[in-house]
């Protein structure tokens, strides 16, 4: 049903930037209403929620990344993006691109769950 893959992962320096892409299939998933988020899990850490956007605009960011990061979508691609900025060492992990299709009415009941990209890795040190 959906396919998402990250790219843009890498290597960067404390205070340094990277964007991150999510490319979905198809016709995309924001605009079949489906909210679209990032998560990360760095070393000793449980997965946590970074960042999202739904299908009206609207943004939310975790407290850690508020006035780093910020999402955005491209519907013409469709491709979500997280543009990183003024990183720090302990943002060092692997980020993950979700949809939460929970909620559409574009998809079955069974279809309606959250799906998931491979993760790419993301280092930052000196």
């Amino acid at each position: 049903q959906v396919q998402l893959k990250e790219s843009g992962g890498g290597a960067a320096q404390p205070g340094g930037s990277l964007k991150l892409s999510c490319a979905a299939s198809g016709s995309g998933v924001i605009n079949r209403g489906c909210g679209m988020e990032w998560y990360r899990q760095v070393p000793g850490k449980e997965r946590e929620w970074v960042s999202s956007i739904v299908p009206d605009g609207r943004t939310g960011y975790a407290e850690f990344v508020e006035g780093r990061f910020t999402i955005s979508h491209d519907n013409a691609k469709p491709t979500l993006y997280l543009q990183m900025d003024s990183l720090k060492t302990e943002d060092t992990g692997v980020y993950t691109c979700a949809a939460d299709c929970r909620a559409s009415k574009y998809f079955s009941v069974e279809n309606q769950r959250m799906y998931w990209g491979q993760g790419a890795q993301v280092t930052v040190s000196s």
